[in-house]
């Protein structure tokens, strides 16, 4: 029920309609029981009683509050809110003709009561009444919306498609019918049971299945479509969705139920639209968590996440927090980061013990004053360089960061006997051909060396493919590029990559921390890689546009030590072993030289920054598999020259 404020000077014109309505509402009733011939006597007590009738129900109408309702948009609830208050003062008013009685006489002669149908009558006509007068202000406020879309006073004027005719989509076309200017004009639905073809939702018309969408589109020109199904599973979402991509409309959709549970009301009561976003179109459900198997493991311990700031590492300490761990400790360099994700832990997580501390795993004393204070249960060690052609241009940080970064950590879980360390690993370390994906190689190589050498702590890793919405990833690129109008950049026609969301990246770390005996390098099936120009079309369809008419797409080559296509294994490493969770899988181990592991790495600290031909050299050495040339690209090297 829509209330609103009583004021006096908006409800007196109201009840002087009202007024009208009760007076000729039993005025009418008499003389349908008289057949238009009231007898005089009946006349004079319906002029004596009809004051009071009036008042009474006015007195009843305000009490159930028709006078700060706001009928403009009544709907069902307003109807029962109607029938209740006329009800009431049908009922008061016979009670009153009644009590009346014998009070009143014409010559003489006593007026004991007006007849029963005369009251039923009455009610039953001050319920049309009343109920006709408030429905016509609906109506009127309606078609005076629409006549100003229509007119085109706003270009925000939409034709909308709805797909789906269940409960979501029939709560939808009711509130878009409420208030279209908001959300647009609703004009047809779609759904895929045929039952429903034909059937109308709230006047819109169910005209018929997907394959029908393009078709329906055109015909009834549409400018928006919306997705108003809960139920349907990812791969059936894409479809639809892909169905859409084609007719160039703008596509939105409805959140799902428990999204709508979680959101604060920013709506104003109204059902919340969202534009369809690139996740929507990933084809496969997500990564759900095994909490049996994970509570273990982080309930009752302390957890230190390295680059806790980060996309990887905030999202990690989100859904830590809700395995009531007894700290989470957060270490990151870039202090605005870790600054706002405590804001946001502390909120949303009232009795979370947290602590954020500022420093770089480069820093090995720093790390390790750390350890021997925090004294941590289970570290996940997100802290990394990870942007290709940036660490092209400076190899040596790439090298300083994440290969000494993660010994550091390493060799200070095995000293302060640390439960597990789990290291975020890419796809990029398989094969590499840049020396952000060679860094991350040695990072897992480091992983098995200690597996095998120490005692105290069990050590895995986790690799996946590229995070959807990550600091430097495609999609926030991809937005900004088409709200400028263009173009959209893409390196070359054939590059694909594997996706995988944020929240599916720090499930899959932290499922693979409860799996872990220790050496393993967990993979997680990532379903079919996805080309980035397809990604980018997609995206230029989401936000209403054609691709290369409206948004053009342009093909800029491949930067420095990028490649067409990433890989998840190794051939050397040959297939994959299953574990308990249907879509994570290990790797075998790949055989290196431990005897000169450590030294070769020794031998790597010293010239990591300084001489860039032999860092290469030894990270060849180191990885055979690595085909990049970054001291070519070090971008003081080429000025210097």
């Amino acid at each position: 029920m829509k209330i609103k404020r009583f004021h006096l000077s908006q409800a007196i014109p109201q009840m002087l309609i009202d007024t009208v309505c009760v007076y000729f509402s039993y005025f009418i009733a008499m003389e349908l029981r008289f057949e238009g011939r009231i007898p005089w006597h009946e006349y004079e007590y319906f002029a004596f009683l009809i004051p009071f009738m009036i008042v009474v129900s006015l007195a009843v109408f305000l009490f159930v509050r028709f006078y700060n309702t706001m009928w403009q948009f009544a709907s069902m609830d307003e109807l029962l809110q109607i029938f209740y208050g006329t009800t009431v003062a049908g009922i008061l008013v016979t009670i009153l003709g009644f009590a009346l009685a014998g009070h009143y006489s014409v010559n003489g002669l006593p007026i004991y009561r007006l007849p029963i149908p005369v009251y039923v009558m009455g009610w039953a006509l001050m319920f049309l009444f009343v109920g006709a007068t408030r429905f016509s202000i609906r109506l009127w406020h309606r078609r005076r919306r629409k006549s100003e879309l229509h007119r085109g006073d706003g270009e925000d004027f939409q034709r909308v498609m709805v797909i789906g005719a269940g409960e979501m989509g029939s709560m939808i076309i009711k509130d878009m019918k409420s208030a279209p200017e908001s959300q647009g004009i609703p004009v047809i639905a779609i759904d895929d049971d045929k039952s429903k073809r034909g059937t109308r939702i709230h006047g819109v018309k169910v005209v018929g299945g997907r394959e029908s969408i393009p078709r329906m589109a055109a015909r009834y020109d549409i400018d928006q479509i919306l997705l108003a199904i809960s139920k349907a599973d990812k791969k059936d979402k894409q479809d639809i969705l892909n169905i859409c991509a084609k007719t160039g409309c703008k596509l939105k959709t409805l959140p799902a139920l428990y999204e709508l549970l979680q959101s604060d009301d920013k709506a104003g009561g109204r059902t919340p639209i969202r534009d369809i976003d690139i996740l929507d179109l990933l084809g496969r459900d997500e990564v759900q968590l095994n909490v049996e198997e994970i509570s273990g493991y982080l309930k009752g311990k302390t957890v230190l996440v390295t680059g806790g700031g980060g996309s990887i590492g905030s999202e990690l300490c989100r859904q830590i927090a809700y395995f009531h761990p007894k700290k989470i400790i957060v270490f990151d360099i870039y202090e605005n980061n870790a600054y706002d994700l405590q804001n946001e832990l502390l909120m949303r997580f009232k009795h979370l013990n947290l602590e954020v501390l500022i420093g770089s795993v480069r820093d090995k004393a720093r790390v390790e004053h750390i350890f021997e204070v925090c004294r941590p249960d289970v570290v996940f060690h997100a802290a990394a360089h990870k942007h290709v052609p940036l660490m092209e241009l400076s190899p040596g940080e790439a090298v300083k960061n994440n290969v000494f970064g993660t010994l550091n950590v390493a060799q200070a879980c095995d000293k302060y006997h640390v439960k597990r360390m789990v290291l975020i690993s890419t796809d990029k370390a398989v094969n590499p051909t840049n020396i952000m994906g060679a860094t991350k190689r040695i990072c897992e190589l480091i992983i098995q060396y200690s597996s095998r050498h120490c005692k105290n702590t069990e050590y895995v890793a986790v690799r996946f493919g590229n995070v959807l919405g990550s600091n430097g990833s495609v999609i926030p690129i991809f937005k900004r590029q088409i709200a400028a109008g263009g173009p959209v950049t893409v390196t070359h026609p054939e590059i694909t990559r594997y996706f995988m969301t944020i929240p599916e990246a720090a499930r899959l770390v932290i499922q693979a921390g409860g799996m872990a005996k220790g050496g393993e390098i967990f993979v997680l099936d990532m379903g079919q890689p996805v080309k980035i120009v397809d990604l980018a079309r997609n995206m230029i369809r989401l936000s209403g546009f054609e691709p290369n008419v409206d948004i053009k797409i342009t093909y800029t080559g491949l930067r420095p030590g990028e490649k067409l296509y990433e890989e998840l294994l190794l051939d050397s490493e040959g297939g994959c072993e299953k574990t308990s969770h249907e879509l994570i899988y290990i790797g075998t181990p790949i055989p290196f030289d431990e005897g000169s592991f450590l030294e070769d790495l020794e031998k790597l600290r010293g010239v990591a920054g300084f001489d860039n031909v032999k860092m290469i050299e030894i990270v060849h050495r180191l990885v055979p598999t690595y085909s990049g040339h970054a001291e070519e690209n070090d971008a003081l090297a080429q000025n210097a020259n």
